[in-house]
């Protein structure tokens, strides 16, 4: 199956060393890319409630707060100090 869609071999030459009638190998082969584009819609419309998902998700909400803090503590810093791009430069 790989082979003939690879175009390794032409189908006939598969159908003949497999000793198989080229209308089975059409069937085969396409319900093995049917199977294949089913498997990849499952796998981007999955929902996203995976333990995985979650944990990415609450990684992310942890990052996103420490660069709120970070980025208001520059901040704070930058006004209190002269020199480092506040007000009072």
């Amino acid at each position: 199956m790989l082979s003939g869609l690879r175009g390794e071999d032409s189908f006939a030459e598969l159908c003949r060393k497999e000793g198989i009638a080229q209308s089975l190998y059409y069937s085969w082969s396409k319900e093995f890319l049917e199977a294949g584009k089913k498997r990849l819609a499952g796998d981007t419309a999955r929902q996203a409630n995976t333990g995985e998902v979650k944990d990415l998700r609450a990684e992310a909400l942890a990052l996103k707060e420490l660069l709120a803090h970070l980025s208001l503590e520059n901040r704070l810093l930058k006004k209190t100090r002269p020199g480092l791009g506040g007000d009072h430069e």
